[in-house]
């Protein structure tokens, strides 16, 4: 029993040293689970790497701290172990852990292959050189270079993470109403769900929008806060109002407002974000004192909204990764990059709609029952998803997380002014709204091609 549990470190059932009771998992979808836990572990690193509360009590419970932070060359108080350097060089080594593994799977079509038995096994092995990638970032002779060299290349793989996240989303909100309104055809109680998940997004939509008014603005001044929450908001009740629209339900009757709600708690996030991120402004008070204005009274130095635009940033994107790795397939995410939709499909109705139905893989031609948990290995034919388009989602990610965390650190001096990362924000909250659109409008521009979503 103890070499079949070794075995499976190296082999290809990720998730073989689970108990026998645990229900059985697909092999496409325990790799993609496996991946998903490597890139959190280094992620919550990256967090508690940033915590000044860790870096005070190792200077205080760590024996010969200074010495040995003067012996490494990491800096008097080992600045270069902790805070925004020592994020950067980790999450190099994640992203290029996930960059080799992009390139090494480019047309992989079955899991017959060799690359694909590296790819889906070899799990300690892995974990042994996603850790050494991660700590031979801090050998990295003339680090100031580097540093300044990776964040050109954070900012635009954060960039770029950022556009596909909102392919995520809308996929996701298509595919969450398609689902729901599939059984609705055969039991209300899903008609009662929809409106009742409808009813909740807006809710939590319009509240946001509600308390953005009162904190990020005031009777005098904050012009462009009032300006940008009224056009954001505008935005989210014109995209409801098109996705209802007769025209737009004619072509696609599985539009609704579920997925305008979805979209509409997103753009007030990112408006949120953006504000958050916005320079402060300033004005002289009756006694000729600067004040700053147009940002939370409880923020003013704590930078309370910045952590919570960071929490929700984090979990938002472990959301896109635990939907990729839930989801039946993330082909289709990579071709709704190309404008390719999956065919209507018969649906089966079901609270967790991104998880494939049992029935799905008892179909599956090889099921492997030794020991522990039930793998059911469903990509002896052809792939699931594909593993290039999956590693270089992550290698984005890794770079999103380094630049996240880091509340963008210094990625103002790249740009001309101070408001780069306000404005950068306020593009990608729009690029949101038009790529939804572009999904409602779609079959309206090209009626000769089939859309389905």
């Amino acid at each position: 029993c103890v070499t079949f549990q070794l075995a499976c470190c190296c082999g290809t059932a990720a998730c073989s040293l689970c108990c026998r009771c645990c229900p059985k998992i697909k092999q496409s979808t325990s790799t993609r689970f496996m991946y998903a836990l490597y890139f959190i572990l280094v992620t919550i690193l990256c967090c508690v790497m940033m915590s000044t509360t860790v870096a005070n009590e190792m200077k205080t419970h760590i024996p010969f701290y200074k010495q040995m932070c003067k012996g490494i060359q990491a800096g008097e108080m080992c600045e270069k172990l902790v805070g925004y350097s020592a994020v950067y060089k980790v999450c190099f080594g994640m992203a290029c852990f996930f960059f080799l593994f992009f390139l090494f799977t480019i047309k992989i079509n079955n899991s017959k292959s060799c690359r694909a038995y590296i790819h889906n096994g070899f799990w300690l092995i892995k974990l042994i050189v996603l850790a050494a990638m991660c700590s031979g970032a801090f050998f990295i002779p003339d680090q100031d270079t580097f540093l300044n060299a990776w964040r050109y290349v954070g900012a635009a793989g954060g960039f770029l993470f950022i556009a596909i996240q909102l392919i995520l989303l809308v996929e996701f909100a298509h595919k969450w109403n398609k689902n729901w309104t599939a059984g609705a055809n055969h039991k209300q109680m899903w008609n009662g769900l929809l409106a009742l998940v409808t009813l909740i997004l807006y809710s939590i939509a319009a509240a946001a929008l509600v308390l953005m008014a009162l904190f990020y603005t005031r009777s005098e001044g904050c012009t462009y806060n009032k300006v940008l929450i009224g056009v954001n908001g505008g935005l989210c009740l014109f995209v409801s109002l098109v996705a209802i629209s007769p025209c737009v339900q004619n072509r696609q009757p599985h539009s609704g407002l579920l997925q305008s709600g979805v979209i509409s708690c997103y753009v007030m996030y990112l408006t949120f974000s953006a504000l958050s991120s916005k320079p402060p402004e300033t004005i002289l008070d009756e006694n000729n004192r600067n004040i700053t204005i147009c940002v939370p009274e409880f923020s003013q130095g704590l930078h309370r909204d910045e952590n919570l635009v960071t929490g929700l940033g984090t979990t938002i994107l472990f959301g896109c990764i635990l939907y990729s790795c839930l989801t039946s397939t993330t082909r289709a995410s990579s071709e709704a990059l190309r404008g390719i939709y999956a065919t209507a499909e018969t649906e089966v109705a079901r609270c967790c709609f991104c998880c494939v139905p049992d029935g799905d893989a008892d179909a599956e031609e090889h099921i492997e029952k030794r020991g522990g948990q039930t793998v059911v290995y469903d990509e002896k034919k052809g792939t699931v998803y594909s593993y290039a388009y999956f590693h270089f989602v992550f290698f984005l990610a890794s770079l999103y997380v380094m630049m996240t965390v880091t509340h963008w650190f210094q990625i103002e001096k790249f740009f001309t002014g101070t408001w780069s990362i306000f404005w950068i924000k306020m593009v990608s909250c729009w690029f949101c709204v038009c790529l939804y659109l572009w999904t409602l409008i779609a079959p309206l521009c090209c009626p000769t091609r089939e859309f389905s979503v």
